[in-house]
């Protein structure tokens, strides 16, 4: 046995934030008494502070990994979770098998909500931790042990204008621009002007060379995601990401096939189960893994699909502390082609102390973190922030 695993612990973290994620509340948005709020865009439903999950492996030898989801909604239901089921399973069990230990967690589910919700956020979480310690015991980073990386740096795009207002949201995009980021998305589910005015507003201000997204947010039938696509590719637009309901694979296979532009998707899909149709429909162009929703286990599972199919990678990347960030950045480093990975400024300039790492986003690119395991670890800041 390599080592074995002593424990596991699982810590709510809770930041404040004035700004809501996405951007200021718009007409009939409120904040409950919960602090959630339900965008009317799309229905969803957001907290009005960033909250993640850390999860700790702590090893027979006394080795510490870590790990990270989101903790987005009902985190102690992820936190109960591990608690209650995945750490007495996996107690005692050696850590040289990330993968066949994520595969029994993943059983473990079969009959209880299959792939999704938060047994699968708690799965990679864990499954990220894991590997960290793996990395940490063998004195080697995360991509050595996926086969090796292939660069040390990667473009970032730019995600989100969180501001009121098209002139606002212009001038925004300007600094990122003069910062040297050659790639914006916008999120329609804020576009207030409408998401056209705000496509047109920032390729004017932002000239014919930058690349320019959207997020649409689940928000569209098939025939409008098809007739806002057309619309805004007069434009010039590099992707369109989530254009309908992630379940409908048929409904986006047909967007995929109607439009010139490339369609994203994958933040809400985890294992094989879910990215093999969808790539056998040519449903999507570019690959969005979500390593808060894969774990290293699942990343590498779905960019090995991809390759199968010639879709480039762009990962996903949403509110946490930098923990499953770096583990991205490990990930995405190994893969075939990666080219984009998502950069959220706001969260990122929130929680950038409370990560030790080398990672770094930069003049329109991430440098992987260098260093053993996913190469971060938390700061002793994040603990005055410790809510559960």
């Amino acid at each position: 046995m390599l080592d074995a695993i002593r424990g596991i612990e699982a810590f709510i973290v809770e930041l404040p934030r004035e700004t809501p994620y996405l951007g200021p509340l718009g007409p009939g948005e409120t904040i409950n008494r919960r602090g959630y709020l339900v965008r009317a865009g799309n229905r969803t439903l957001y907290p009005s502070t960033d909250r993640s999950l850390l999860v700790k492996v702590t090893t027979e030898e006394g080795l510490v990994g870590w790990g990270e989801t989101y903790g987005i909604v009902a985190p102690l239901a992820v936190k109960e979770l591990i608690a209650d089921v995945i750490a007495p399973l996996l107690e005692g069990r050696d850590i040289a098998a990330p993968a066949a230990l994520h595969d029994e967690m993943f059983d473990l589910q079969r009959v209880r909500g299959m792939s999704g919700g938060f047994f699968g956020d708690a799965l990679a979480a864990v499954d990220i931790a894991l590997w960290d310690v793996l990395g940490r015991r063998l004195g080697v980073p995360v991509s050595t042990l996926l086969g090796g990386a292939r660069r040390e740096r990667i473009p970032a795009y730019v995600s989100g204008l969180p501001v009121a207002g098209l002139a606002a949201k212009c001038d925004m995009a300007l600094g990122f621009r003069d910062q040297g980021f050659a790639a914006q998305k916008f999120a329609a589910v804020v576009s207030h002007d409408g998401a056209l005015a705000e496509m047109a507003a920032l390729r004017e201000v932002l000239g014919p060379e930058h690349r320019l997204m959207i997020d649409m947010h689940w928000r569209n039938t098939v025939p409008e995601a098809i007739a806002l696509i057309g619309a805004l590719a007069r434009h010039d637009l590099a992707f369109a990401e989530a254009p309908i309901a992630p379940e409908d694979v048929e409904g986006l296979a047909l967007v995929a096939r109607a439009v010139a532009v490339p369609v994203a998707g994958g933040e809400e899909w985890r294992g094989t189960a879910d990215w093999l149709p969808r790539l056998q429909a040519r449903a999507i162009g570019i690959a969005q893994p979500e390593m808060a929703r894969t774990g290293i286990t699942g990343f590498l599972r779905a960019a090995t699909l991809a390759q199968a199919f010639a879709v480039p990678l762009a990962p996903h990347a949403t509110v946490g502390i930098g923990i499953f960030l770096a583990a991205s950045l490990q990930a995405a480093s190994t893969a075939w082609r990666c080219d984009w990975h998502e950069w959220q400024h706001s969260i990122w300039d929130a929680t950038r102390r409370f990560v030790v790492s080398e990672m770094d986003c930069a003049a329109g690119f991430y440098s992987v973190p260098t260093g053993n395991g996913i190469g971060a670890e938390p700061a002793d800041a994040v603990w005055d922030f410790v809510v559960g």
